[in-house]
């Protein structure tokens, strides 16, 4: 099988960190690479989790909420509600009414 080369440009200080830990494994970062590479194109994604910023979740987790609260909103026929009613809706809420 025909070779190619592959160039990383990475922090000085993780090279050296992940130099030594690939030693540790009894391999080198060319090796420990080729693993990697193997693993995504074997599995077809990356065999760990990438996590986005705490920021972005929130959003998701804000938008799921509003959309769940929509769905709600549209099996008990309120999807529709006027904007004067929803307002009234929240004072309602705010200041402890309690008509359900």
């Amino acid at each position: 099988m025909a070779q190619a080369t592959f160039s990383v440009r990475m922090d000085e200080k993780l090279k050296r960190e992940f130099d030594m830990l690939c030693s540790d494994f009894g391999m080198n970062a060319t090796t420990a690479f080729n693993v990697f590479a193997r693993a995504v194109v074997r599995e077809k994604r990356i065999p760990f989790e990438i996590q986005a910023s705490s920021a972005v979740i929130e959003r998701e987790q804000g938008w799921n909420a509003f959309m769940a609260l929509r769905q709600q909103a549209k099996q008990n026929g309120v999807q529709d509600m006027p904007l004067d009613q929803i307002n009234a809706e929240i004072q309602k809420a705010r200041s402890g009414e309690d008509d359900i």
